[in-house]
């Protein structure tokens, strides 16, 4: 099994990143945390990469449940999205897969939080394309 899920969408970076917020707003998501990978690489170690940022999304009614059922998994939240150009025309939107969190954890009460957290994503992820 691999460990993302994983679209690409014919737009440019700038318009694939507000899309993007906005997909994950409109399925149940908001977004923490915000980091941005070229400018960050550019002024800690002077090196260009294309357009990359990576999304800290979260649902907390899942995030709660996903906390009561593991006291640890807050070292896999929030779900992060990240939405990195390939050239100037097509962006790759990538989220990990929430059901890493059941496989990490091998606990099986993070099942049905981790299958309802990633129809979530996916449903973002394929409304990109919409």
């Amino acid at each position: 099994m691999g460990y993302a899920l994983s679209t690409t969408i014919h737009k440019p970076f700038d318009e694939s990143l507000a899309a993007t917020r906005e997909a994950l707003g409109a399925n149940g998501f908001g977004v923490l945390t915000e980091i941005d990978m070229a400018a960050t690489l550019k002024k800690k170690l002077d090196v260009d990469i294309a357009p990359q940022v990576i999304l800290g999304a979260c649902n907390p009614p899942s995030a709660y449940e996903a906390l009561r059922a593991e006291e640890s998994i807050g070292l896999l939240l929030p779900c992060n999205v990240v939405v990195r150009s390939i050239d100037d025309g097509t962006t790759v939107v990538e989220a990990i897969d929430p059901a890493t969190m059941h496989q990490i954890t091998g606990n099986d009460a993070m099942q049905p939080v981790a299958e309802r957290i990633g129809g979530m994503l996916q449903a973002a992820l394929d409304s990109l394309h919409g």
